[in-house]
């Protein structure tokens, strides 16, 4: 009923959350003297030079390595315990690692869960664990006590029934929530394309496995694998490694060392040609496209420089060409990127972005052609400085940082790497020439044997991706090949708009007890980025409208229109409704859109019969003037369960707002969605019905 002013509500308060107040003293550009020619551009200086702090390291007899970094700047400490085992395949098991991780600091067998977890509170410290990695930080003078339990917590779990249930229903229940997201079901196929499902990077966990698991695996897995064979254990900070060699020997020398099952990893295999793999969600209002293929590149490998500067040009940077192409030029997305990580098994090239339905295939066409730019013309002078400079800042602030000097120390011994390789690190940026880029690009950069996996509402695109030329694959959202789409089904014999509008009046009530409604209001509870909000709704035939929305018991939106004129006022800004609004709000005829669907001022089409939520819904447009709005309804129920129309987005672009309606509830004889769901730039809103009257006398002026 009331989509479009969700949306402009939830816009205004989003944009109030990430706006920023710039202050600053003005400079008097005549008081500054410049001793240098300000039309020559100052040349680069030299790599600066990093002393990363040496760790001191010895070896347990059991086979754990210990590596200690001793910086005394700050009174803290942090500790990295890293198991270096071959990636886990998992098969029929799979989720068996994830919940592990979850368990793992549940309590041991001398700490109960409520104690360990006060212990860590008390000391103001943090524990953290994986199925193969524990972590901790803690300031130092606790850092004796917050190690003990650290390791305690990781060698001696208590793994119980009670929890393992929990950790279960979390998972599945975690699972579900993301069918309905693009990004995970794209991340989901992916992997299984791109590695194959045998593979350990290629399988997921579903909710099946999960299932099929036992408390039994969850300690087989822990038994089996958690060894210090290959283990390393990193110490950061402000103590002493006599202190660190003490305190390592007392806790994890009784750490029994174990045989480790061999793993064979299966090779992968990119397609003899680039093709198009399709994922069909009809009900998505984005689309992910991603252009990916597998290779090989090891940190160890001469070419790892050259091709972290190539992706940095490519799409590892605002400015680089993926995303200057689809972002800034054409507004296709928010962000656009690539990545190439070195592996030692298999890496995985990727470049792509999260686009609207309408341009997936120019997506396609513009990210093809900036993969092709980078292996085919040389990057400029002036695009290799600034990314060379742009590195030479990160990597300087990055080595500041503990964390970072105990990863870089781990990683120099995982991956055999030279003793100065960070040291060396920016030299070696800094040497990185274009022909180098040209030639790593055209390497790594797949371009000809590539899959370009789409995640997306079929309806929407294939018919467009069919006139690219490439070969379409389609896929269900496990991966397992598929049929294409039905992508509508014929509407009936005698089903018409009207039929379609009759089913609905009677499915929440009756056409009389609508017609009869002259007013509402509504009070909705959300949550937005970390905030509390609630907003209010009243609506007066034929078109009087408020809307109100607040957080911490403030006012921070206000949309107000008395059938003449109206007003906005944000953050106590008040300003009048611009005259787009102010058409549309005179358009409207009623509290009840879907009863003036047919009176002649709108054309109103049905296209066909689609499926949402594995049900048969009639989809149908509805057209006023320029603004645009979809409306489904289910076959059987009659209910409209979703709405999609046209807004303008903050930088003025339109994007599409899906609404979906759902837990409907009967007020006064008519059923009601209790449960809202929209979007927001970009920002999935759950928006929840606290309170509703109908036909209610408002105060005057309520609409002033």
């Amino acid at each position: 009923m009331k989509t479009k002013f969700i949306y402009i509500a939830l816009l205004s308060i989003l944009i109030v959350g990430c706006s920023t107040t710039k202050t600053g003293k003005q400079t008097d550009n005549q008081t500054m003297k410049q001793a240098f020619d300000r039309n020559l551009q100052p040349g680069p200086g030299p790599a600066p030079k990093i002393n990363l702090g040496k760790p001191k390291t010895f070896t347990l007899d059991n086979g754990l390595k210990v590596l200690v970094v001793e910086n005394h700047k700050l009174p803290r400490v942090s500790a990295t315990l890293t198991l270096d085992n071959d990636p886990i395949y998992e098969g029929k098991k799979a989720g068996v690692s994830q919940v592990l991780s979850a368990m793992l600091g549940s309590g041991t067998n001398t700490v109960s869960k409520d104690e360990f977890n006060e212990k860590i509170d008390f000391l103001g410290a943090f524990v953290n664990y994986g199925s193969q990695s524990a972590r901790m930080s803690s300031l130092s003078k606790f850092f004796p006590e917050v190690f003990k339990l650290m390791a305690d917590g990781a060698l001696h779990p208590v793994l119980s029934q009670e929890e393992f249930d929990k950790e279960i229903a979390k998972t599945i229940t975690g699972i579900k929530s993301g069918e309905k997201s693009v990004g995970n079901i794209s991340s989901r196929v992916e992997g299984v394309l791109a590695y194959g499902r045998n593979h350990p990077y290629g399988e997921f966990t579903s909710i099946e496995s999960v299932k099929g698991l036992q408390l039994q695996d969850v300690k087989d897995l822990h038994n089996t694998y958690f060894k210090p064979n290959n283990a390393y254990l990193v110490v950061v900070g402000d103590v002493s490694f006599k202190e660190v060699k003490k305190l390592v020997t007392e806790n994890f020398s009784d750490w029994q060392k174990g045989e480790l099952p061999e793993v064979n990893i299966p090779n992968t295999k990119n397609v003899a040609q680039t093709e198009i793999d399709f994922i069909d969600m009809p009900e998505a209002s984005q689309s992910q496209v991603d252009v990916l293929s597998t290779t090989h590149l090891k940190m160890s490998d001469p070419d790892y420089f050259p091709v972290l500067v190539a992706n940095q040009i490519l799409g590892g940077d605002f400015n680089s060409y993926l995303n200057m192409n689809l972002r800034e030029a054409h507004g296709f997305t928010y962000g656009a990127r690539s990545g190439l990580r070195p592996n030692k098994f298999v890496s995985l090239f990727k470049a792509g972005a999260k686009v609207r339905n309408s341009v997936v295939d120019s997506t396609i066409v513009e990210t093809l052609k900036e993969i092709n730019r980078i292996r085919t013309e040389k990057v400029t002078d002036e695009q290799l400085k600034n990314i060379k400079a742009g590195y030479a800042g990160k990597f300087v602030m990055a080595v500041e940082k503990p964390e970072t000097v105990a990863r870089y120390a781990l990683n120099i011994e995982k991956n055999k790497l030279p003793e100065d390789f960070y040291e060396t690190y920016l030299e070696k940026i800094n040497a990185v020439t274009a022909e180098d880029v040209l030639r790593v690009a055209q390497k790594y950069f797949s371009a000809d044997n590539a899959r370009i996996v789409v995640t997306s509402k079929g309806l929407d695109v294939i018919p467009a991706l069919e006139k690219m030329g490439y070969p379409i694959h389609y896929f269900d959202k496990e991966g397992n090949p598929t049929e294409k789409p039905n992508m509508q089904k014929p509407i009936p014999e005698g089903v018409s708009a009207q039929s379609i509008l009759n089913h609905y009046y009677e499915a929440i009530g009756g056409k009389s007890k609508l017609e009869a409604i002259h007013s509402i209001e509504q009070t909705y509870e959300m949550e937005m980025q970390g905030m509390a909000l609630e907003q209010t709704f009243k609506m007066e035939n034929p078109n009087k409208l408020f809307v109100e929305t607040s957080m911490m018991g403030q006012t921070a939106f206000k949309m107000v229109y008395d059938g003449t004129a109206g007003y906005m006022e944000q953050m106590g800004a008040k300003m009048p409704m611009p005259e787009d609004q102010l058409t549309k709000m005179k358009s409207r005829k009623g509290v009840i859109d879907e009863l003036y669907l047919l009176d002649g001022s709108k054309q109103t089409s049905l296209d066909g019969i689609v499926t949402i939520n594995d049900k048969d819904v009639y989809k149908m447009t509805i057209l006023n003037g320029d603004q645009k709005e979809v409306k489904y309804f289910e076959v059987v129920s009659g209910l409209l369960v979703k709405s999609e129309k046209m807004a303008k987005g903050p930088d003025g672009k339109e994007v599409i707002v899906p609404t979906s309606f759902a837990d409907f509830k009967a007020v006064d004889g008519v059923l009601f969605p209790y449960t809202i769901q929209t979007k927001a730039m970009g920002q999935d809103m759950e928006m929840k019905l606290k309170n509703i009257k109908l036909n209610k006398d408002f105060a005057p002026g309520t609409f002033k």
